[in-house]
């Protein structure tokens, strides 16, 4: 008999929730088309979702000529809300309240006097976002190596993207503690990321099978990921059940469930269920 459990914390956390009772809300109740500046979420299965719900992507302020644009959950940089408003467009902010943490910071470590550098992905979205919140010469830091390349001051201020791990962070503010004068760090991780990374460390510990919900595109979905399978080599990580196949439980006695913060409750009943009958035929 095959044992599912699921993660303490998994799925989709408050700002999620949050943007997308937005997007419901102004595809309702809006005028005009509505339409959300890049996928909302990292999620393709809920923007296709959100798609037949009458909230369409667009890929720029340009191409949103007239209604509704919903600012993504990860943020965008200034300019952007301001062209947005200079067309005539209704802007309505979805950015997750911890990542408008992160922008804030930003800007008062720059007013400070700090040079900037965000621990965080180099082109993703919620850290353009944060460069633009902080303006010119914030830097992006992928990797310890990523310092070599830069000319440090004497007093480094730093930012951290919202789903990174605390491990990261820590490992490099180490390495800058050794170069710099003075170095303020402000931990811009949001809690739900990091409750949800200690869970699933917790769970891959004991199962022998790891399954991790979330979109391929969501950074914090592949850390939980990659966390899982430091711990249980037999993870795997999709974004729709279909993906799942039975072979993957032969053998299995726990089978542990977590999802990345933009993953609906209702994806993770779906797997649990399709899992159940998996194993249930096995």
């Amino acid at each position: 008999m095959v044992e599912i459990e699921i993660a303490a914390h998994a799925g989709a956390c408050y700002g999620v929730e949050r943007a997308l009772a937005m997007a419901r809300a102004a595809a309702r109740d809006a005028e005009g088309p509505v339409r959300t500046l890049g996928p909302l979420i990292h999620n393709p299965l809920v923007v296709d979702e959100l798609a037949r719900e009458g909230v369409s992507v667009a890929q720029s302020v340009s191409t949103a000529d007239a209604g509704t644009l919903i600012l993504r959950t990860h943020g965008v940089v200034p300019r952007l809300v301001e062209q947005a408003r200079a067309q005539g467009l209704h802007v309505l902010d979805a950015t997750c309240p911890y990542v408008k943490r992160a922008h804030a910071a930003a800007r008062r470590l720059v007013r400070q006097g700090f040079q900037l550098l965000v621990v965080g992905e180099a082109g993703h979205p919620e850290v353009e976002g944060i460069l633009g919140a902080a303006g010119d010469g914030a830097r992006v830091v992928s990797r310890l190596a990523d310092l070599d390349g830069i000319d440090l001051a004497e007093r480094i201020g730093v930012v951290v993207q919202t789903t990174q791990t605390i491990e990261r962070l820590q490992q490099i503010t180490d390495a800058l503690l050794a170069r710099a004068r003075e170095v303020c760090v402000v931990n811009t991780i949001c809690a739900a990321t990091t409750d949800r990374q200690r869970a699933a460390r917790a769970l891959a510990e004991r199962e022998d099978v790891m399954i991790v919900i979330g979109g391929k595109n969501s950074g914090n979905t592949r850390r939980l990921a990659e966390i899982s399978a430091a711990s249980c080599p037999k993870t795997h990580h999709i974004e729709d059940v279909a993906e799942l196949e039975s072979s993957w439980f032969y053998g299995a006695r726990l089978v542990g469930i977590t999802a990345g913060a933009s993953t609906p409750a209702a994806h993770i009943d779906r797997a649990v269920a399709v899992i159940g009958g998996m194993c249930d035929s096995a």
